[in-house]
């Protein structure tokens, strides 16, 4: 089973259509570069923003921060990026056992944010932390890896409307291939241990149904689609502990749904929106990815397979207007192929008749491989990040990272 156990390895992932149009009058604006400098900024943000009523952006960043065991760029921070366009590090995550490589954040009415670390904490196998209006970092759990509580947590965190704290590890557990669990009253409880067989392995993100309790997500791999160790597949898991695989990718469908922050989408009406990076079209190695959909009523359904001028490796993490319009981040792909030869990523608009829309295509001098989902105001303008570009600092060749914003 494909193990996501170190930051190179993570990084691989996240840098590895048809009826395609141009974008129209589209505007892209950097609203800031990460410098990577530990005792500045930060560098390689991967995970997707989260924006306050007044219009304040929080994020996190792979490197910065302070000394770590790591490397010399430091182990991430947490940022906020006023109205104004300056940067504040929150946080920054040293070398103490209180995380490292942090991902997405999520924030309560009172201003707190809660998040995840991929490794780190007592015994470098992930954390659980709140980081408070006071500016103090508390951490709320550590990972004890297998056959307890999992470790090596992914995607994003979800919060109820009691507090609860809901999230995914990609591996552990009993059969050390991932696990759902709840955080409450101080307490972390596995809500699913997966197998690696039909039920999925490596979990990555969830969706809430409020009304239902019930929580939906995705799997990196396993699965009964495609050969070991499979293509992972889309589930539902009840508050009873009641499991159902609702879809197994076989490829040609899409394989290895994967990402940092976001998750599937859920709309009104109860459908469920994702993306895979791989599988679909083999005109990538591998397949470009796909955009699909599961009704509520359990139809999967495949709405775009990528090409690569169109974009390569798709982010979950879309979001939707007043329309119906999906929109989204794919890592590589594009029309500039300044970035080792194979695009530099672009943001795009799906809209309800399939037609996919290329709205913006990253050259590297504005930013490159956006890895991370997106999130929308209510004027329809679009904020995201980039893990590399401009210039060739923090490490990987590329640059540090940007934060921007489109506008229609």
């Amino acid at each position: 089973m494909m193990r996501l156990r170190s930051a190179n390895s993570v990084l691989f992932l996240v840098l590895a259509g048809f009826g395609a149009k141009s974008a129209l009058a589209q505007t892209l604006t950097t609203l800031y570069t990460f410098s990577g400098n530990p005792a500045t900024d930060g560098g390689e943000p991967i995970a997707q923003l989260v924006r306050d009523s007044a219009g304040n952006l929080y994020g996190t960043t792979f490197e910065g921060g302070g000394s770590c065991r790591r490397d010399h760029f430091g182990c991430g921070t947490v940022f906020k990026l006023d109205t104004a366009n300056n940067e504040t590090v929150l946080l920054g995550f040293p070398s103490t056992g209180k995380g490292d490589m942090p991902e997405a954040l999520i924030r309560d009415t009172a201003g707190n944010l809660y998040g995840i670390t991929y490794v780190g904490g007592g015994k470098n196998l992930g954390t659980v932390f709140k980081l408070g209006t006071d500016g103090k970092e508390k951490v709320l759990h550590n990972f004890q890896g297998q056959p307890l509580d999992g470790d090596h947590p992914t995607g994003t965190l979800l919060r109820d409307a009691a507090g609860n704290l809901y999230g995914t590890t990609g591996g552990g557990g009993i059969h050390d291939s991932g696990t759902v669990f709840r955080f409450h009253n101080g307490a972390l409880t596995v809500l699913y241990n997966f197998t690696g067989n039909r039920d999925g392995a490596i979990p990555n993100g969830l969706v809430r149904d409020a009304a239902t309790g019930n929580l939906y997500g995705t799997t990196f791999s396993g699965g009964t689609g495609c050969n070991s160790p499979g293509c992972g597949v889309v589930f539902r898991l009840r508050p009873d502990g009641g499991f159902k695989v609702l879809h197994s990718f076989k490829g040609v469908d899409g394989s290895n749904p994967f990402y940092f922050g976001g998750g599937l989408l859920r709309d009104n009406a109860g459908n469920l929106y994702g993306a895979t990076k791989q599988g679909g079209l083999s005109s990538c190695s591998g397949g470009c990815g796909v955009i699909f959909e599961v009704s509520k009523s359990g139809v999967f359904s495949v709405l775009h397979k990528f090409s690569g001028p169109d974009g390569y490796g798709p982010n979950q993490g879309l979001v939707m207007d007043a329309a119906g319009n999906l929109c989204g981040t794919a890592v590589s792909g594009g029309s500039n192929n300044t970035c080792n030869g194979g695009g530099c990523g672009v943001v795009f608009k799906l809209d309800k008749a399939g037609t996919l829309t290329v709205l913006h295509s990253f050259s590297g001098a504005d930013g490159s491989f956006p890895a991370a989902g997106l999130v929308r105001d209510s004027s329809g303008n679009l904020y995201g990040t980039t893990f590399g570009g401009p210039g060739t600092s923090c490490g990987n060749g590329q640059g540090c990272g940007t934060v921007f914003k489109l506008t229609p």
